[in-house]
């Protein structure tokens, strides 16, 4: 493999506790308690909007959006940190010249907030947050845009994620799939645990194992 596509939430960035409140705090706002934390986790992956529409059809759309997104970023860059051992990845791959881009559904604005909080910018020539798409992983749209602007071809590329969306939209766009271990919500799963044509190519482990594949 020559080009790395990464997802962002729960792969690069342990973004699980801040997502999970922004979630929690809105169910309070609007319901006056706290919502299930599996179907909360179901999300993930999901634009946000079809999420919300699913988990509150009876609120006018914009009202937990607002909620969410306000209090997510007042919170964003406290709560989040880097997964162990992916600073050191970055950092090789960038010394071997590897072509590497990211690839997530989260918004440009607190994408941009992590980026530059981390340090990050500089490793990501190709940045695809969901406002530059119209069709949402798990359909292949972000990730061939990212290997179109990389010029990267599909047979060399490798896409990282923690969800089966991201798993989905690899194999979507023709590209090997990876799934990272430390997954929240797939985690402790293997190839076998996944439907006929939705199991992942490559588990991994550590962040280490990327740097035997490129």
């Amino acid at each position: 493999m020559k080009t790395l596509l990464l997802d962002f939430d729960g792969t690069i960035m342990d973004t699980n506790d801040i997502i999970i409140d922004s979630w929690q705090h809105t169910f309070r706002t609007l319901r006056g308690e706290e919502g299930d934390r599996r179907a909360i986790l179901d999300t993930f992956g999901e634009p946000l909007e079809m999420s919300m529409r699913n988990m509150f059809p009876d609120v006018p759309e914009e009202e937990p959006l607002h909620i969410y997104r306000t209090f997510q970023r007042d919170n964003f860059v406290s709560r989040i940190h880097m997964f162990p051992g992916i600073r050191e990845m970055l950092d090789e791959l960038q010394a071997r010249d590897c072509p590497m881009a990211l690839v997530t559904s989260r918004l440009k604005f607190t994408t941009d907030q992590a980026l530059d909080a981390f340090d990050l910018r500089k490793y990501f020539p190709v940045v695809v947050t969901a406002d530059e798409v119209t069709r949402h992983k798990p359909d292949p749209q972000s990730a061939k845009i990212a290997m179109d602007k990389l010029g990267a071809a599909p047979e060399e590329t490798i896409m990282v994620g923690d969800t089966l969306h991201d798993i989905l939209c690899a194999k979507n766009a023709g590209v090997r799939a990876a799934l990272v271990s430390w997954s929240l919500t797939l985690s402790g799963k293997g190839k076998s645990d996944f439907a006929p044509g939705q199991a992942p190519d490559i588990l991994i482990d550590t962040p280490a194992q990327l740097l035997e594949l490129i």
